[in-house]
């Protein structure tokens, strides 16, 4: 059975991708269009380049801040699961007055190149944090302050415990990885028959695949069953911009996103959990922790990032008000809660 169920899903990636394309209302210029739909509202200069990176892929960088940031500590945003730097749009004026910028779509994201990813999820890990260390050497970057939302926030730590010597705080956004999966008794309730089943269909399958099974009613759908992503960013657009990125965003060819199925396990829950290697991190790299106070992701391990690192600096906050996307909810006070942190680097 089992090798049946691995000739079917070889069978199923093998096929797919080859009529997907024409099914999808989608293509790499129209994420680009769409990407720049969003910056428009931006208002500091920016650059926007590929930086090459090992193998022939490269990240799509965007970057900011004047004359007057210079000799200040960059800040690097790492996006979470399914984003790009085009999220970032109601931060980079802020952040950007007093400190270089970088945002950066996470290698097999947004438009940065699609590589195949390994299926262990070790491995998996690897090609994700050794793009990023050589990012920042064809950048040029001495160190840097690492901010990460969800998988970026994941990311930034097992960076940071890879190359501490290169940052100098990692801030935490409503991170995705940190706990391991609870072995209580809760844990192990009995789990409805129609979740099993519905999670054994979808299974062989990456998280987006069924965005990108509709087809032409793909976008549309974003715009149905989240219209909350669209409120987010009302103070900028008016119309289904975000949507529209977002919908393009994640109906390219799946690669980051199949490295994120590869390191997730049963539920969602990381299997290689972060809280487990925490202490490989060096005492004198501070974190800060940011969560959104309406948030559903548990903030536990905020709390016990601060058990486990007692003789180092970590920083818990709670923005009122926010949920998962703290930065596009309560954007203000997220732009000043970060640029407070980053004012104590320098």
């Amino acid at each position: 059975a089992g090798v049946l169920e691995d000739g079917l899903c070889g069978f199923r990636w093998c096929w797919i991708p080859n009529w997907l394309p024409s099914w999808c209302p989608t293509s790499q210029k129209d994420l680009q269009a769409a990407e720049t739909r969003m910056l428009r509202c931006v208002s500091c200069s920016f650059t926007k380049h590929f930086i090459p990176v090992s193998n022939g892929c490269q990240l799509w960088t965007l970057a900011c801040g004047g004359a007057g940031s210079r000799g200040k500590t960059p800040l690097v945003l790492l996006h979470g699961f399914g984003g790009g730097v085009g999220l970032w749009v109601q931060n980079l004026d802020a952040l950007s007055r007093g400190r270089p910028v970088f945002a950066v779509d996470l290698l097999g994201f947004g438009q940065s190149s699609r590589p195949h990813f390994s299926k262990d999820p070790r491995r998996a890990e690897d090609q994700f944090v050794e793009a990023v260390e050589q990012w920042r050497a064809k950048v040029g970057l001495e160190s840097m302050i690492l901010l990460g939302h969800n998988l970026g926030g994941y990311l930034a730590v097992s960076y940071s415990i890879r190359h501490p010597g290169r940052v100098k705080h990692v801030i935490l956004v409503e991170p995705w990885g940190f706990p391991e999966r609870p072995d209580s008794s809760e844990a192990d309730r009995p789990v409805p028959v129609w979740i099993k089943a519905l999670g054994a269909v979808f299974s062989p399958f990456n998280p987006l695949a069924g965005l990108r099974l509709v087809g032409p009613l793909g976008p549309s759908l974003v715009q149905t069953f989240r219209p909350d992503l669209r409120r987010k960013f009302t103070s900028m657009f008016t119309d289904n911009t975000v949507s529209e990125y977002i919908y393009h965003l994640n109906v390219q060819t799946p690669s980051g996103e199949a490295a994120f199925k590869s390191m997730r396990g049963e539920y969602g829950w990381a299997k290689r959990p972060m809280l487990q290697r925490i202490h490989r991190l060096r005492p004198d790299v501070p974190l800060t922790v940011v969560y959104g106070s309406r948030s559903s992701i548990d903030c536990d391990a905020g709390g016990a990032l601060k058990e486990l690192r007692p003789y180092s600096h970590v920083e818990i906050m709670t923005i009122r008000g926010a949920g998962h996307y703290v930065f596009a909810d309560q954007p203000e006070d997220f732009n000043q809660r970060v640029s407070q942190v980053c004012e104590t680097v320098d």
